[in-house]
């Protein structure tokens, strides 16, 4: 509970933080006022609520469903190298928004993350169907790397055909991850998905405990782990196709984050699950204030933040796990 507690409030300090600085810098008492009470100041109200608010939200939200699926799909694999993309999810979810770009049809603002979102929810089925027949999860990976593999490969040829630079241009800009210009419109479609997905993955906790001990302890036991399976890929899915939906391809924080926490849970994959969150949400929306505040780094995306951040993490965490077992 103190780890939970530490987190939120370090999220909050930084979440503050980051609506007083920036081009224009505002008191704490201007930037508390505008959103408890009107404020005199008409642009201190305008640049909080309308642009450093719903950014640093946007960011916060991304990396809470990142870093929770990221623990959610550990402890369904029980290996600490898996993310939300192992799956494939994260990949389709980015060939349909990557669509939308392709084909012009950007405006309404919404449709490219209404179309992530779609291709979420098409990947979640396409892998709950195959769940009950999926002999172990290796076959769930197995599947996972197919999906992943036949979007990037289409995702490819959607670059190279690309009918102008203006629609090259966006798409690559989205791929490379930003929460940039994002509005409350954003945060209140992709929100719904990313708590429904973060509850079941909590629903699943019990069960990814118990299949820490093994998939045959786990039945011993009682688990259902045919409904832990299910609620963990459609968690999983729904919450990081929201993500992707919201700030674009972002890697690394689902690895990074519950490997941070492990060790201050006990190695307990449920008591994991909601710290990893709270963790991946303050370490993008730390990685998105820096990226807003320094000029020099405003040309990068988030998601190239991320993987320069991550990436050694990664080779790291890969180094340790593999001299741990052999």
């Amino acid at each position: 509970m103190r780890l939970v507690l530490g987190l939120s409030a370090l999220s909050v300090a930084i979440l503050l933080a980051g609506l007083m600085f920036g081009e224009l810098s505002l008191s704490l008492f201007q930037v508390v006022s505008t959103f408890f009470w009107s404020t005199t100041d008409p642009s201190a109200h305008i640049i909080v609520t309308e642009i450093r608010a719903p950014r640093a939200l946007a960011a916060w939200l991304a990396g809470f469903a990142l870093g929770m699926s990221g623990a959610a799909m550990q402890g369904l694999l029980r290996n600490p190298l898996a993310e939300p993309a192992v799956l494939g999810v994260s990949a389709t979810a980015s060939l349909f928004a990557a669509t939308t770009l392709y084909l012009g049809v950007s405006l309404p603002a919404l449709s490219t993350p209404l179309a992530a979102i779609a291709g979420a929810a098409l990947a979640v089925t396409i892998l709950l169907l195959a769940a009950p027949k999926a002999a172990s999860a290796t076959t769930l990976i197995l599947i996972g790397v197919g999906l992943s593999s036949l979007s990037g490969a289409l995702l490819s040829l959607l670059l190279s055909l690309s009918p102008n630079p203006f629609a090259l241009s966006d798409m690559i800009n989205w791929l490379l991850g930003s929460v940039a210009n994002r509005s409350t419109e954003d945060l209140l479609l992709t929100a719904p998905f990313i708590l429904s997905g973060a509850t079941l993955c909590l629903l699943a906790g019990a069960g990814l405990r118990a299949l820490s001990l093994g998939e045959e302890t786990a039945t011993s036991l009682g688990a259902n782990l045919p409904v832990t399976r299910a609620l963990t890929i459609a968690g999983a899915g729904f919450a990081t196709g929201a993500s992707v939906a919201l700030a674009g391809a972002i890697g690394f924080v689902g690895i990074v984050a519950p490997h941070l926490l492990r060790p201050l849970v006990g190695h307990d994959p449920a008591r994991l699950l909601l710290p990893s969150g709270l963790l991946g949400g303050l370490l993008l929306l730390v990685a998105d204030t820096v990226l807003r505040l320094t000029p020099a780094l405003s040309s990068l995306g988030l998601g190239v933040i991320a993987a320069l951040l991550g990436a050694p993490a990664f080779i790291w965490i890969a180094a340790r796990w593999s001299a741990r077992h052999g």
